[in-house]
């Protein structure tokens, strides 16, 4: 595959269209393994291990259509990365919770697990197909192969691995192939990883090249901001406006990001993400 290039909107990459959550294989983890609060993401409270009363029988969600408008939100922006289907037909080999109660525990207790698995190997799929990393290539790739490997792991292996030792591991790559990325914007930008920019007014702001890893940009103005080549992974946009935005570039953008930030036709998003529905709404 070509290495991809930058300032264009680039298609999406095979491996990231496994690593997206397929609810018809999945047998509603998310729907009771997680935590719910009672806010203006989640309609109700509910407890890990508790499935959530919209759970139908078949493991869809009874109300999909109208998550937004019945008060659960938080659903629309939450993403396994495929980690559900993973542990439901492959880990667990397609036996469901309903029908083997005594997986349930532990089937819940391993989804926070491959997730994280599975977000990695979208960030490195990602890092292994940008060319200003090529120098990182190899590296990346034995990343890639280990943590992939990792999530073919069964239950007992896997509830024991240190996946918070992996993950720092695998960062290193990421931040290493975010600093070659970057310094094609041109200039140095100031460092804003981990950054209070809630509220912030950034519109019509250059950012190309900014590093924003876990920036708190909730609820910030970033209208028409230029945020080409930046460095946006786990930076939290939610309810960020990015009308107009130019995010063509950008760097370790998720679907859960998009979907939890306000946008419009105007706003211009890597290929590796789709555009939501309720944008247009």
């Amino acid at each position: 595959m070509p290495a991809r290039r930058h300032g264009q909107e680039s298609e999406p990459l095979p491996e990231k269209s496994e690593l997206r959550a397929d609810c018809a294989s999945c047998f509603g983890l998310c729907c009771v393994a997680l935590t719910f609060a009672k806010s203006a993401d989640f309609g109700i409270d509910k407890r890990a291990g508790e499935p959530c009363p919209n759970l139908a029988d078949d493991f869809r969600c009874g109300i999909h259509q109208d998550l937004r408008p019945r008060g659960f939100a938080g659903c629309t922006v939450y993403d396994c990365f495929g980690a559900g289907q993973k542990i439901s037909q492959e880990t667990f080999g397609g036996k469901d919770w309903r029908q083997a109660p005594e997986t349930a525990g532990h089937m819940f207790a391993l989804l926070p697990v491959m997730r994280q698995l599975h977000e990695l190997l979208w960030y490195l799929a990602e890092a292994r197909e940008l060319e200003p990393a090529r120098s990182l290539r190899d590296e990346i790739v034995r990343g890639y192969d280990e943590t992939e490997r990792l999530t073919h792991e069964n239950a007992d292996v896997l509830m024991k691995f240190d996946v918070a030792e992996h993950r720092q591991g695998v960062n290193v790559l990421l931040v290493k192939t975010s600093e070659l990325v970057r310094a094609n914007a041109g200039r140095k930008k100031k460092d804003r990883s981990g950054a209070d920019l809630i509220g912030a007014r950034l519109r019509n702001a250059d950012l190309r090249g900014a590093n924003l890893r876990g920036a708190y940009l909730i609820g910030a103005d970033l209208g028409a901001a230029d945020l080409r080549l930046a460095d946006l992974i786990g930076a939290d946009v939610r309810d960020a406006d990015l009308r107009g935005a130019d995010l063509t570039g950008s760097i370790f953008l998720t679907q859960s990001q998009v979907n939890a930030a306000r946008g419009d036709a105007r706003t211009r998003l890597p290929g590796s993400v789709s555009r939501p529905g309720h944008w247009s709404r």
